[in-house]
């Protein structure tokens, strides 16, 4: 493997490039001095994005365009490189479609992008982004790891998790059909916040936006995995230059319950936000609170009923000490991620 940071000269793939980890990543990349192939959907759009103004972008980056859905549209933008980040799929909770908006395209999409993977004769590693959502599919109080995997989702209940789960196993299936020239490693991270790229807000930054805005009516007995989006980037790519990685990777900092969110939000010097003022952080609360989310789109109702009131609990120790991965402090990853929705527009500043 070529070791980022030092003049390196390998080309890598990223899928998804235009996404909220995609791009960050391909940022990391660049800065480290890989030359990146990145693959979008819309080349005029991302063309007119904020790849090209990255720094090191006009020297070592190219965008190819693939699709997920697409066999064989993967084997151009592949073949040449010894490194696949594999992070192209869809993340909501609410979708009119799960089948056609969710879980073909993560699970085919990742069978695709692997196919391409077997016919090049360049790919020695590729890093999958999966997602928590694949080790859990409902707060329990278990701890988990790496050895845990969703067993609570399916297509008609939670079908994010259920097509995160899915297309996870895809690969490693794929993986033990046969012999392979390249090997697998898998990165899962949990709730990722920070600053973004994109104009647009993923689902997890969203939470932050509504707690922040007065569009969340109560803090709900709900904890949330935080981890940053920079420090995700830099482990998938920690996953690529150590050549011991293997197998899955948790990749969280910590858990904190909404009403704790609220409060590093505030101590990070966003209190004059409208934060909500009911609480139902109780057991009689998240009676009312489940009762209530009957309001919400069914993926928002389920989730709610598969995680509030229970308890998520993490272990990051493998990715720490295989991957030497150190996790910026939870406040400054909040505090800059409300920064960005208020400079993007999407909050008021107050």
């Amino acid at each position: 493997m070529d070791q980022g940071g030092s003049g390196v000269s390998g080309t890598v793939c990223v899928t998804g490039a235009t996404g909220f980890i995609g791009g960050h990543l391909v940022e990391q990349l660049l800065a480290r001095g890989y030359t990146v192939r990145g693959t979008v959907r819309d080349l005029d759009a991302a063309a007119e994005g904020f790849l090209p103004e990255l720094p090191g972008a006009s020297e070592r980056l190219e965008l190819v365009w693939a699709d997920l859905m697409k066999e064989g549209s993967f084997d151009l933008p592949i073949e040449g490189c010894e490194t696949v980040f594999h992070v192209a799929s869809p993340f909501t909770l609410h979708a009119n479609d799960p089948n056609e908006q969710l879980i073909a395209p993560a699970v085919v999409g990742t069978r695709n992008v692997l196919n391409a993977c077997a016919r090049s004769s360049s790919v020695r590693r590729v890093v999958l982004t999966s997602s928590l959502a694949a080790m859990v599919g409902r707060a329990d109080g278990r701890v988990i790891t790496e050895e845990h995997w969703n067993t609570d989702s399916h297509a008609g209940r939670n079908p994010y998790s259920y097509a995160k789960t899915e297309a996870e196993r895809t690969a490693w299936t794929f993986m033990d059909e046969e012999p392979r020239a390249f090997d697998l490693v898998v990165i899962n991270p949990v709730g990722v916040f920070g600053p973004s790229h994109r104009t647009s807000v993923n689902t997890s930054v969203a939470y932050v936006r509504d707690l922040m805005s007065g569009k969340a009516p109560a803090i709900v007995d709900l904890d949330v995995s935080v981890v940053d989006v920079r420090d995700v980037a830099d482990a998938h790519i920690r996953a690529m230059e150590q050549p011991d990685a293997s197998g899955r990777y948790l990749c969280g900092h910590v858990v904190l319950s909404s009403a704790e969110l609220v409060d590093a939000l505030k101590a990070a010097g966003y209190h004059r936000h409208r934060f909500p003022r009911l609480r139902l952080d109780s057991p009689l609360g998240t009676r009312v609170a489940r009762a209530l989310a009957v309001f919400q789109p069914k993926g928002v109702r389920q989730y709610a009923h598969a995680f509030m009131g229970g308890r998520l609990r993490t272990d990051n120790t493998r990715i720490r000490t295989e991957l030497g991965v150190e996790f910026r402090p939870v406040g400054e990853t909040l505090g800059e991620t409300a920064a960005d929705l208020i400079e993007k527009g999407h909050l008021e500043r107050r």
